[in-house]
């Protein structure tokens, strides 16, 4: 019988996300197909609240490919992936592990949001992450594995 143990976790980043969630993308076709072999595969799929917030943001921000997207939209996605997937909450460890992060690894400004996620990560015991932005998380890659959604 298997356990929770046994099971297979991911971290999804929130560019897979959003490529999955905007079929004009050049991504989406990979990201969506990334997904399903995922969940196929009884794999358990993680986000986190951080992933909320920057995928609320990106998508309500116009750009080329989501200035159609109505704000209702993208709220909708949100509690769609809320039922999907499990959503780590951020907590007092995992700002010690993202302060024990900092330490060990050479990170600033906007690195800290990739930090938080790999510090969430960290926590949950959940090592491999699945994104489309590899040379974000290489600076992590002796703490989790990274798989890239285009090999």
């Amino acid at each position: 019988m298997e356990t929770m143990d046994d099971r297979r976790g991911v971290f999804i980043d929130t560019n897979i996300l959003i490529y999955a969630s905007i079929s004009r993308s050049p991504f989406y076709q990979p990201a969506h197909d990334a997904i399903r072999r995922l969940e196929k595969e009884n794999t358990e799929l993680f986000i986190s609240r951080q992933v909320l917030r920057e995928y609320l943001a990106s998508m309500t921000r116009p750009d080329m490919l989501t200035k159609e997207l109505l704000r209702e939209t993208v709220i909708k996605a949100i509690r769609h992936f809320e039922e999907d997937f499990t959503v780590f909450n951020d907590d007092p460890g995992v700002t010690e592990q993202l302060l024990e992060l900092a330490e060990a690894v050479s990170v600033s400004g906007k690195q800290i949001h990739d930090a938080n996620i790999v510090a969430t990560m960290l926590v949950n015991d959940v090592h491999e992450l699945l994104t489309h932005n590899v040379s974000d998380f290489k600076r992590f890659s002796s703490h989790i594995e990274i798989i890239p959604l285009i090999s």
